[in-house]
């Protein structure tokens, strides 16, 4: 039996992972991580934290975030509450599809989860109040390897699904991408 659904998405190394249910009369059952399948597909699978968010109000927008060498991070995201729009922003200047991105809708509903690889952008915007996000990450938060692009960059053209009503202030700081190495 397969327990999880890996669809490539337009960034190369992202996936949509959907669970595939098991249920009777209890209920459900599905199986969200699995080493080997995510091997299978070329996902590191290392877990050195899993993290949670939590965010009061439609319109919040996190990101766009990532960390750089030698404390890069693949995250693993899946909205518990309510719905978000989750982005992968694909800033790997050796990527074949470097400047791309894809937006995934993952909600408590369809439980989906996107994989963020090593390097790239991550960010969502809440389309619902109380939403909870929660994040299985491949290495370790370092505040002095955090780096981030701006959400709304003209020269990636990310367009959000809804107003951005809540940033924080380090989020509307990010830069806009010079043209120059992404470092």
């Amino acid at each position: 039996m397969v327990s999880m659904e890996f669809t490539k998405t337009a960034v190369d190394g992202c996936w949509i992972i959907d669970l595939t249910p098991f249920g009777d009369e209890r209920g459900g059952f599905a199986r969200t991580f699995c080493a080997k399948e995510f091997a299978e597909h070329g996902i590191e699978t290392g877990v050195a934290q899993a993290n949670m968010s939590w965010n009061a109000k439609k319109g919040t927008l996190r990101g766009m975030h990532r960390q750089i060498a030698p404390a890069a991070e693949g995250k693993l995201v899946r909205c518990t509450r309510g719905v978000i729009v989750d982005a992968c922003l694909d800033l790997r200047e050796d990527s074949p599809t470097f400047g791309e991105h894809v937006m995934v809708e993952l909600s408590a509903d369809n439980r989906r989860a996107l994989w963020i690889p090593p390097y790239c952008g991550h960010g969502y915007l809440t389309m619902t109040d109380d939403t909870e996000v929660t994040y299985q990450v491949s290495g370790f938060y370092s505040p002095e390897h955090e780096r981030g692009q701006r959400y709304d960059d003209p020269a990636f053209g990310l367009q959000w699904p809804g107003e951005v009503e809540v940033i924080s202030d380090k989020d509307k700081a990010w830069p806009d991408w010079d043209g120059k190495p992404i470092k």
